[in-house]
């Protein structure tokens, strides 16, 4: 049992002083960027279709 507790606060010290603890700004830019990017995508394909669309129908009552 006291083999676990020292191992296991062996394992915390380390990782406590891990010089990376988290995200960077530009890590968290990055993830903002690819989002964005996805979202802009989406909407664009989104409104090409929904222009088409409405083309059909205009076409089909003129």
């Amino acid at each position: 049992m006291i083999k676990l507790i020292t191992s296991t606060k062996n394992r915390i010290k380390a990782l406590a002083a891990r010089p990376d603890r988290g995200a960077t700004a530009a890590e968290y830019a990055l993830i903002i960027l690819l989002v964005t990017g996805a979202i802009v995508a989406g909407v664009t394909a989104l409104g090409v279709n929904i222009a088409a669309a409405f083309n059909n129908i205009a076409g089909q009552i003129v």
